[in-house]
Parts: structure tokens; sequence; C-alpha cells
């Protein structure tokens, strides 16, 4: 198969299809959606190809056949109608007061005039020139307008730290949204997509037909590539690269269908042939950390997190849950979902090791403080691992506890949370992008936390003590017998109990016992 262009940061279906470029067909997905409904809502994380989606839609409407051919929609859809298209897309630039939003909303509809050669008005306000330019546009060209919003949130999510101007924010959009639902008589189709997921009554009020396709399973591989896209178009760029490595680095995410890697990952990963944290890399917001800081959010829960449906969607300037925020923007994905009674759970967890790796290492510096020490600590944990010295990796965590400032201690609460110290600990290793297990379930009960590492097991247990050792965390590994679920490995297995002093604001105890290969006798280290 020839090599064709990576289509890098291109989200432009003309640009990609007629100057060479990979593409992956999505077409089938635009007939279904048409096919079946009007009203269409879809939230994906940022960089998913959701603006590349909208602008196919924007062009099969328009009836371009050249750039279709090929491709699945093009012996299916009727050529010979064109429709008007409406695009409103608040990707660019970023909106810090209600008179910029206006401005911007104004520009939108004026570039919609000129290209559709319908004039507005002067005296109309926002929402009546946005309704007259619907109306306008059906009655030119004898079809119902389709809209497509892109990225209709984006002014909203750039002020979420200041919740009085995104409260403003989101009622100037709520304004325009809603002239779509009176206008219905007059509107072939709609499609509006964003990262976030806001609240229906906040947002759409009155926008009440609007069909939320975000947890469909038969859209779950709406956005991203699939494994069968792997083989079937990038083939060529495969070569010489680790397959279960790039499925590692970068597939998991699942809206409970088929999961998907990341586009702009793989694209870039084709490009430089490195594995790196790309996505995360492009603009992983302060505000999600420190929101995560202030909420006390046990890091390793993270990757194993249950939620029901109304919190995943309770998403909103007032009120947003810690999962909603971390599902809706791609740091957690759905693993699996279960029927209880008359709700659906979702279990949430990492969607892959770029996104476990990253997000862990940028916790970690909001966790303890010190963004350049953080890293370097991590640095050396790794090397104790390899050369196996516990005294070492003790002393290690003694001196990062020890060295985060008094005031540090004094001013976040967090530091207060039983969590904090295991969060800290636990990070360290997951920034890594080392093999974990948490919480793993033994026939004895949940270890907190399982390492497999350079050919041999770590088995941690936590607790919180008083000012001296107790014992407890490595009495609790012996007696409760967690070696024994690794012992098929034939791998030496170290025990290792960790107690951690509020008072002392560090270890107070590291117990180690360690047994060979396959060894049922443990001895001490």
């Amino acid at each position: 198969m020839k090599r064709k262009k990576l289509p890098i940061g291109l989200s432009t279906f003309r640009e990609i299809r007629e100057e060479g470029h990979y593409y992956v067909d999505k077409t089938a997905y635009a007939l279904q959606l048409i096919e079946q409904g009007k009203y269409y809502f879809l939230s994906r994380p940022r960089r998913f190809g959701k603006s590349l989606f909208l602008d196919t839609l924007a062009e099969l409407f328009q009836a371009n056949r050249p750039l279709f051919q090929g491709l699945e929609a093009d012996p299916h859809w009727d050529w010979s109608i064109p429709y008007p298209v409406i695009r409103l897309s608040f990707g660019g630039g970023v909106m810090r007061d209600r008179e910029a939003l206006d401005a911007k909303m104004r520009d939108l509809l004026r570039i919609n005039q000129r290209t559709l050669d319908i004039p507005c008005p002067p005296e109309l306000d926002i929402p009546a020139c946005f309704g007259e330019l619907i109306r306008a546009a059906e009655e030119t060209y004898g079809q119902r307008v389709v809209i497509l919003v892109d990225e209709y949130d984006k002014p909203i999510l750039d002020n979420l730290s200041k919740p009085e101007l995104a409260r403003q924010l989101r009622e100037g959009l709520r304004n325009l949204y809603s002239v779509i639902k009176d206008n219905d008589a007059h509107i072939r189709f709609v499609f509006i997509t964003g990262v976030s997921k806001f609240s229906k009554v906040s947002l759409f009020s009155g926008l009440n037909n609007l069909q939320d396709i975000t947890i469909d399973q038969r859209y779950s591989a709406l956005c991203g590539y699939t494994e069968d896209d792997l083989d079937a178009v990038f083939a060529p760029e495969i070569e010489g690269l680790d397959r279960q490595q790039i499925k590692d680095w970068y597939n998991g995410y699942n809206w409970t269908g088929e999961a998907v890697y990341n586009p702009f990952d793989l694209l870039l990963l084709f490009d430089s042939r490195l594995f790196r944290s790309y996505w995360f890399e492009t603009g992983t917001p302060t505000f999600l950390i420190d929101v995560l800081t202030q909420r006390h959010t046990f890091s390793p829960r993270l990757n194993a997190w249950r939620a029901t449906e109304a919190l995943l969607s309770r998403f909103d300037v007032d009120d947003m849950s810690t999962e909603a925020l971390l599902w809706q923007t791609g740091y957690l994905t759905i693993h699996g979902q279960r029927q209880i009674g008359a709700r659906i759970e979702y279990t949430l967890g990492y969607p892959n090791l770029e996104v476990e790796s990253a997000l862990n290492e940028a916790l970690l510096k909001g966790l303890y403080g010190d963004a350049s020490e953080a890293s370097e600590a991590s640095s050396r944990v790794y090397d104790t691992l390899m050369d196996g010295d516990f005294d070492a990796l003790r002393q290690h965590f003694v001196s990062l506890y020890a060295s985060i400032p008094h005031d540090w201690f004094r001013n976040n609460p967090i530091t207060q949370y039983e969590g904090y110290w295991a969060s800290v600990f636990y990070s360290h290793f997951a920034a890594l992008g080392l093999d974990l297990r948490l919480e793993d379930a033994t026939n004895q009960g949940r270890l907190d936390m399982a390492l497999l590492f350079n050919e041999q097991v770590y088995l941690f247990e936590f607790k919180v003590v008083e000012l001296v050792p107790e014992g407890r965390a490595l009495e609790q590994l012996k007696a409760r017998n967690y070696a024994e679920k690794y012992q098929a490995l034939k791998q030496p297995i170290h025990l290792i109990g960790v107690e951690f002093s509020k008072e002392q604001r560090n270890l107070v105890g590291f117990e180690v016992i360690s047994a060979g290969s396959g060894s049922n006798e443990l001895f001490t280290q």
C-alpha cells in the first residue's frame, strides 16, 4: 500500500481528499444519522475529529460529490439536491466578557450571510438575525436549512474558573441556540458538538428534541480510529512500530461501543516514530488539576470509579461533578456498565498509558507543590526500583515528604486528608507509566497497590497511624496472604507495609519482607 500524507492538524474534508491525505471513512455514520433523525448532540474530548466530521457533513449536504468518490456515501446519497448550510464555530479565540461573545456571534452570522448571499437587517438583534437567516435561506435555496455548530461550549469552558462570567456567557449562548427550536419547520438537520455536555436545562432550554448520542454504542467510533482503521488505512505507517505498544499508549477511549484511538496521537506517532504524550501536552487545563486537588481527589481511585448516567451528565457552571469533568474532557473513559434497578452505572478508568502517566505526573506536581522537584523525584523512584534498593526507596519518600514546604501544608487542607499521602506515593509510580494494579481483589480482600516491574512483584499496603510505627500495614499483607495470587508468575515477591503520620507529615513505617521466585517462604529484607 502506498504511503500518503498525514492529515496532522487538518479538519477540512476538501483539503484531505483533494491533496492525497489518509482519510478514515466516517460517511456511513453521516448517512445513518441523517436517515434516522434530525437534531443531534455529540460530546467528545478535544482533538478527536469532531470538526472534521462536521465539515464532512457540510460537504455532503452541499452535494460536492467529487470529494466522496470511493467512500460509503457516494452510491447512497442524492447528489442532485444541495442544501443551504449554516455553520457556527466557537473554536477560535478566547472570549473574556459578554461583549466579546456578542461580537463573535455577530461575526459568525455575517460570515454565513456572505456565504449564502443573504443580508440581515442591521436593526435586528442576534437571535432575530439568526432566525431571519434560517428562514431566508430556505426561501432563497428552496430547501430546508442544515445547521452545524462546532465547539458550542468553548466560551464557557474558557471561563470556568470565573463562575459569574461563565454564567453570563452561558446566557448569551442560550439566546442563540433557542432560535433553532423556534424554526423547526425551516430546518432539515442539526448537529451540535463540543467537549462538554452541559445540561439541556441550562444551555439548550427549549431545544428538548435534541438527541444526545454521546453514550450510544452505535456511534462510539464516530470520532477516532478503530483497530480495523489502522489495518485498512494506516498499514504503511505501522511498519516498524510495536502494535501492542501503540494500543497500550493510545487506544482505549470508549463510549459503550467499539474502543478507538485518539487520532491526534496516532498521526504524530506515525510522523515522529516516538511514543510521547502528544494529546495531553496540547492543553491540559490548569483548572482541571486545581479542581482535583481542591476536591481531595484520591488519585489511586481514578482507574476504578463508578458513576451513574445522571452523575456523568451533571456538568454546569454551578454543579460540576468530578466524574463528569474527567470523563467529558477525556481523562477517564467508560470501561463497563451495568443495570442497577432503574439506573445505569458505569465503571470509569484511564483510557490508556498516555493519560494515566501524564495525568498522574500533573497531579503529582499539584499535590507536591513544586513541579521541577516532583519530576526529579519520580526519576529517583525508578532508579531505586531498578537497583532493588529498598532502603533507598524508603529514604527517598522520607526526604520527599520532608521537603514539602510547611507553608504548603498550612495553606492546603488536602494534606489533612488521609488519601493525600497515598496519592503522592501512588502518583510517583503512575507518572512513570509502570504496570500498577490498584485495589487488586484477592480471595482475602483488596490489596492497596500492586506493582509489576523488572520481572518482580511489589505489593503495597498503606495505613495512617499515630506518631510511631505500628506494623499494621505489613501484618495485613501477611495475614491476608496477598502474595498467593502472584506466585504463579514465578517472580520475586516483595511485601511492603507503608505507614504515614499526619502529625509528623511523613513516613514513620516502611517494612519489607521478600520471597524468591515462586517461593512460599518469606524472608526479612
